[in-house]
């Protein structure tokens, strides 16, 4: 038997660890920052690029796709190289691999603060980069499916089979979520509208928790605990049902995040059914993983690598006990738009990404740097801290949404709400907000523990970028099955076939749910009475878009009695189609606006976007100032009306000809409104002549086009239209 030496490529591991604890830190700070401003909300106040709106995207792209993103290619091709006894495929592909991630990240970090972003949950960078992620993420497959095919171990392992679910799967999902008509070189619109683009988003939403942050830390956990431990998987025969009914199961439970909304009730129940069978799967892994650890736990005692892990492990049982529970109608019903769900969102990001990284750091870099870690209390310290901070930091929550839920739906004998004022709501959590600030803070503390050691750890160590292997040839892979060889025995030292195989199981769900609704017209019915936007409205939109309202504010008024007292008549699916992308929110920070449009005077919107405290006392909104001295941009808006129209919004060529006229007109009747509030006059006269030859007219600044949206929101239906509206095109 032929013995052949050669060399793992260590320096890619741990380009990915430094930049894993790198981004750790600054999207850990950027969250910080952001429960603070639900403390002080005006903290950053005055500056655009630093406000709630913004930033949010920030911090989840940040912690998703630099921290945990970082820490799943450092994981994998630490493990890939050492299952396959290979070194990765193309040194080439894993350095543009790296740096082309790091740019990714970089842009996104600039953009996303500028207010470039589509809006869409986890997918808010703009089309540039939707094509860049998509060339770094086929470069990666492309490295690790080379390294199947060239190396030196028969079988894959079952966290390869995690690691090929997770390449092809995160792949189907970006491209079609990502699909979009660019405007110029950082706008774009979705080509879906409405319902439509909320099934495709919360198909890819979904699916980006349970293809990027799930499965691949299932691959690293099949991994790193049995080595950690120095014990084998607890049963093989759980990992094979574990895999293959986790990855088919899976991508059918997008819709449980749009339960009572206007997605067709077909497509709800089937989320709903799908996400309650995902229980046995998420938790036969989570068994697996912990019994793996059984003859282990005096070691779990004091090695602080278990530590982390176990607690990871237990992170992931809890959260996927409780998405299927919040899947449940009844549950949901209480659960949705509230605090309960980031509780439930962070429990996961923490505890179990959190945690298995942290764990995984810890055993990657003394081994990289062939020496012991600098100091054991110290990672037990940071262990201690970063639990408290999980517990602290969780349990506010699910506390603030169910005080949320119960004071919403709340109603006296007269049948008048309780608390009619949704900003009651608001001041009863705000003790809350206080703990999750403290829990976010020892969180980030326990985090520059683990990387002041680390740093000391390498300092004491040596630098080994290339480290000798040795193994046997790999030969006579026979193409066909063997007498007695079951049928998985076989698949597993099949690479591309296994890759095959994983895709259609993940295409399945995904065709049955999407191409009905956006191939069958009449699943989306059609209400005569909603127009398209005017050119101001979808300027004001687009700012709407821009400053991240969408992340504190709902448009989707459920059918519940509460919600229909409090807000208005409930959402119709037929009211969306011409919004490109859908804004229904995920979280009501602030009101659902879908019926805001003429609640209020055009003063009102323009005093509340100045300063929101003085038409909503004790309002915990920052105030968007730059709103009312900013020049409206109409510069793109013929642009903007023609791809809508490529889109299917029926704006005429007239309609695209006259935008500028219609704008001006739209904005001086809303100038003439502003006009009717002496204070106003008074105050506008004055900046007038402090403005002098640079002053800009009321009606092209940006505050009246979002005032033109607002005021639109909402407003195309009334119950006559109801009665008379079609269910077909």
């Amino acid at each position: 038997m032929e013995v052949q030496q050669f060399y793992y490529d260590n320096k890619i591991v741990k380009n990915f660890l430094y930049a894993t604890m790198l981004w750790g830190v600054v999207g850990m700070l950027v969250g910080l920052l952001l429960a603070f401003m639900f403390l002080f909300p005006n903290l950053t106040d005055g500056i655009s690029w630093l406000s709630f709106g913004r930033l949010r995207p920030l911090h989840t792209n940040a912690v998703i796709f630099a921290f945990v993103g970082n820490a799943i290619f450092a994981g994998v091709y630490y493990s890939t190289q050492r299952l396959l006894k290979a070194r990765m495929f193309n040194d080439s592909l894993s350095k543009i691999n790296f740096w082309g991630w790091q740019l990714i990240i970089v842009g996104a970090a600039i953009t996303l603060p500028l207010g470039y972003t589509t809006s869409k949950e986890y997918a808010e960078l703009e089309w540039p980069f939707d094509i860049a992620i998509a060339v770094i993420w086929v470069v990666f497959g492309a490295n690790l499916i080379g390294t199947m095919i060239k190396r030196r171990q028969r079988h894959l392992y079952v966290a390869i089979w995690f690691y090929i679910a997770t390449f092809v799967t995160v792949a189907v999902l970006h491209i079609f979520n990502s699909l979009e008509l660019p405007v110029s070189g950082l706008k774009s619109y979705s080509v879906y509208a409405g319902v439509q683009d909320a099934l495709v988003q919360w198909w890819y939403g979904h699916n980006a928790v349970a293809f990027f942050l799930t499965t691949p830390f299932l691959g690293l956990m099949y991994y790193f605990v049995p080595k950690a431990a120095n014990r084998p998987v607890y049963s093989y025969r759980l990992s094979i049902v574990h895999f293959w009914s986790l990855i088919f199961i899976y991508i059918w439970a997008g819709p449980h995040h749009l339960l009572y909304t206007a997605l067709p009730e077909w497509a709800q129940n089937l989320g709903v059914a799908f996400s309650v069978m995902l229980l046995m799967p998420s938790w036969g892994g989570m068994i697996n993983g912990l019994l793996t650890l059984r003859g282990a736990w005096d070691k779990v005692r004091t090695d602080p690598v278990l530590k982390f892990m176990v607690v990871a492990i237990t992170g992931y049982g809890m959260a996927t006990f409780e998405g299927p529970m919040l899947s449940l109608k009844n549950v949901n019903a209480i659960g949705h738009f509230t605090d309960w769900i980031i509780a439930h969102v962070h429990v996961g990001a923490l505890a179990w990404n959190g945690f298995l990284t942290f764990g995984m750091i810890y055993y990657l870099v003394p081994k990289l740097f062939k020496t012991k870690l600098y100091s054991i209390g110290l990672a037990n310290l940071h262990f201690w801290i970063g639990t408290l901070g999980i517990i602290i930091y969780a349990l506010p929550m699910y506390v603030a949404g169910f005080t949320q839920a119960s004071m919403w739906k709340q109603f006296n004998p007269d049948g008048t709400l309780v608390y009619g004022n949704f900003l009651e709501t608001v001041t009863e959590i705000m003790p809350m907000y206080w703990m999750r600030a403290i829990g976010g803070t020892l969180f980030l503390t326990g985090m520059l523990i683990m990387v002041y050691n680390v740093i000391v750890t390498i300092r004491k160590g040596s630098v080994v970028t290339d480290e000798l292997a040795e193994a046997a040839a790999l030969q006579n892979v026979s193409k066909k099955r063997v007498a007695g060889e079951g049928w998985h025995t076989w698949i597993e030292r099949k690479p591309i076939k296994l890759t095959i195989y994983a895709t259609i199981a993940i295409l399945i769900g995904g065709i049955v749910q999407i191409v009905p609704t956006i191939m069958v017209k009449s699943n989306i019915p059609t209400i005569t009475s909603v127009k398209p936007y005017t050119p101001l409205e979808l300027e004001g939109r687009d700012i709407y878009i821009r400053e991240g309202c969408v992340g504190c504010h709902s448009q989707m008024v459920r059918p519940f009695r509460s919600e229909v007292e409090r807000y208005g008549e409930y959402s119709k699916a037929g009211e969306y189609v011409y919004d490109h992308p859908f804004l229904w929110g995920s979280k009501r920070t602030g009101p659902d606006l879908h019926r805001v449009g003429g609640k209020y005077s055009d003063n009102w919107h323009l005093n509340h976007m100045y300063d929101p405290q003085s038409t909503s006392s004790g309002s915990i909104m920052p105030a968007y100032q730059w709103l009312v001295r900013n020049e409206l941009d109409k510069s793109d808006t013929e642009a903007k009306m023609k791809t809508m129209v490529k889109l299917g919004v029926p704006y005429t060529e007239e309609d695209i000809a006259n935008a500028q006229q219609h704008m001006l007109d739209q904005g001086t009747q809303i100038e003439k409104n502003l006009y009717a509030d002496p204070d106003f006059a008074e105050t506008y006269e004055a900046d007038k002549q402090a403005g002098g030859a640079d002053f800009i007219e009321m009606r092209n600044r940006e505050i009246v086009a979002m005032i033109a949206y607002l005021q639109r929101i909402g407003t195309d239906i009334k119950a006559t239209d109801l009665e008379d509206s079609s269910t077909q095109n």
